[in-house]
């Protein structure tokens, strides 16, 4: 177990991707916290040699965190907040953006557009958490609309969105704050602001993750009969060629004054859970978690309690069909997890240590032992090679990064 950061301030890793391609680098932001988004520079530290270096510094007042790698390229994607904020335009939801750097230079993910007649290919708001396909073609990302929160911040749902490789997007620029971007981006989750009780419909999606290279899975809330809200499992089969990334479906990709933009025609939203009978029904949002598939494509990974309350580790066929519950542990699953890139075990925190499962068996082999302060529930991310693992944990009230050989195969 080694400790590689030590500078006194606070060091943030990603849920997913913070390794670079060669497994000798970690990319990380440096917000004061995980929920204060004040940031000036994106960074990467060596974790043979423990060298940091400074990847990007943002200027005019700009806050940035949030960093991802591309799996094969030395390419970067974060988010940006607003140039010069002020009292009109700050850092938010939806107002952000995501920015790609690397040895090609620093360029805008999604432009943004607020000004109607809207831009196809731009956004009307702010884009979080960007993550790369497997292959590096795609960026899916979170998303958050300017427009509709203007006009009512009920109607400015969260949804799931991808950056797709036929841009430039271009914008007019009629508004001081819209902005081009090198990708063309549109949403492709559907939500509504008042789902039926019951129903597949879903008023809010979020934590998606990549079920190979052209589907995305993310959890949907849902409502219950009785009214309540209960997350479960998505999918998503996405366009495979330009002209079905560019054709509407029933609704304009850039929305209207009413409603948000909508997914591209053909792209379908299909449910793979239905929990609303069991004891503790729906996927889990605490711990915050996204839901993951093996490098295969042939599971998809989730957190739900089993029937005594208690956090477990489930896996589901990206086809559908009955859950499988794989971890059986006392103590409930405390963070985020990710798969080793072989896809025979998933990485998380349990009993306050670094541990891991056997994809097949669920049976649990710890890695660490004797932490002064428990793992942050925020990251547990294998190297590419496999053979570390990395996490945060606080050494003297400052969040610092770890690594450990994971002895996996």
């Amino acid at each position: 177990m080694k400790q590689l950061t030590f500078a006194p301030r606070h060091h943030q890793l990603t849920n997913t991707n913070v390794w670079t391609p060669d497994s000798r680098w970690l990319a990380f932001d440096v917000r004061p916290s995980g929920a204060l988004f004040t940031g000036k520079t994106i960074e990467r530290v060596n974790v043979e040699t423990g060298e940091v270096e400074v990847i990007y510094r943002a200027t005019q007042e700009a806050c940035v965190g949030v960093v991802t790698v591309h799996p094969v390229l030395e390419q970067y994607v974060f988010i940006h907040g607003p140039e010069n904020p002020d009292e009109r335009w700050q850092y938010d939801f939806h107002h952000r953006r995501g920015v790609l750097a690397g040895a090609a230079g620093v360029t805008n993910l999604d432009a943004m557009d607020i000004t109607p007649p809207w831009t196809p290919g731009a956004l009307r708001g702010g884009s979080h958490v960007h993550v790369f396909s497997p292959n590096g073609e795609l960026v899916s990302f979170t998303y958050n609309d300017h427009v509709l929160h203007e006009r009512d911040p009920a109607l400015d749902r969260r949804n799931v969105g991808v950056a797709a490789p036929y841009g430039p997007v271009v914008v007019p620029g009629r508004h001081p704050r819209e902005y081009s971007g090198s990708r063309w981006c549109v949403l492709v989750s559907r939500t509504t602001p008042s789902p039926r009780p019951g129903s597949d419909e879903i008023h809010r999606a979020c934590e998606e993750g990549w079920v190979g290279n052209h589907a995305l899975a993310f959890i949907g809330d849902t409502l219950a009969v009785n009214g309540e809200t209960v997350p479960e499992l998505f999918i998503v089969a996405l366009p495979q060629n330009e002209a079905g990334w560019k054709r509407p479906g029933s609704a304009p990709l850039t929305g209207t004054a009413t409603t948000l933009p909508a997914p591209p025609s053909g792209v379908v939203q299909r449910r793979l859970t239905f929990t609303h009978n069991r004891p503790f029904p729906g996927l889990v949002h605490t711990p915050r978690h996204w839901v993951r598939s093996n490098p295969q494509a042939t599971d998809i990974a989730f957190l739900m309690r089993d029937d005594d309350g208690v956090v477990q580790l489930w896996l589901i066929s990206p086809s559908g069909g009955e859950p499988r519950q794989l971890t059986h542990s006392v103590a409930g699953i405390q963070s985020a997890f990710n798969w080793h890139p072989s896809g025979k075990w998933l990485g998380f925190v349990l009993e306050n240590r670094i541990a891991c499962c056997d994809a097949h068996s669920g049976v649990i082999t710890f890695l660490t032992d004797g932490h002064g302060q428990p793992p942050s529930a925020d990251a547990v991310v294998f190297s590419p090679d496999g053979r570390r693992v990395a996490w945060m944990e606080e050494r003297g009230g400052f969040r610092q990064l770890w690594v450990t050989e994971s002895g996996l195969e």
